[in-house]
């Protein structure tokens, strides 16, 4: 797979090819939201129509991807073991998590410049689907706690 696969599956709706699970609905075509609360939905309901202990619980990461948890060594780590992202496609995203800075400006004051060593970009247009691809794990590990994931 390469970066233009990825941006072309992004910015088309296709489906991106590292999708977990078939149940995920990021980035792949036909899907929503709509589509993803239909399927807990139908779950939750065959759930308690066959007697079974029912447990929802909801995360929202709409703006974890903006935060300080993506640790770039993981993220470039992953990208290249689990999605097979190498040569000059991971050249270009280290080059794109590199060497950043932040400045803030409140009250009509700028703050001191910082070093950005952890997250991705803000308002950048590959920080989700970065995000998305260093949080895919999470899928593993609910099912291998014996649990769906949406």
């Amino acid at each position: 797979m390469t970066l233009n696969d990825l941006a072309n599956c992004q910015q088309h709706g296709a489906d991106v090819p590292c999708t977990t699970t078939p149940t995920t609905c990021y980035y792949r075509s036909q899907h929503s939201t709509e589509t993803a609360l239909l399927k807990v939905l139908s779950d939750v309901l065959t759930a308690i129509d066959e007697k079974k202990v029912t447990l929802l619980a909801l995360l929202d990461l709409s703006a974890a991807f903006d935060c300080v948890c993506v640790d770039h060594d993981i993220l470039l780590s992953k990208l290249q073991s689990r999605f097979g992202l190498d040569g000059s496609v991971l050249a270009w995203i280290r080059s794109f998590l590199s060497d950043r800075t932040q400045r803030v400006c409140f009250g009509g004051r700028l703050s001191a410049e910082i070093a950005l060593i952890f997250g991705v970009p803000q308002g950048s247009v590959l920080g989700p689907l970065l995000f998305l691809l260093y949080t895919a794990e999470l899928f593993d590990i609910i099912a291998s706690l014996g649990l769906t994931g949406q």
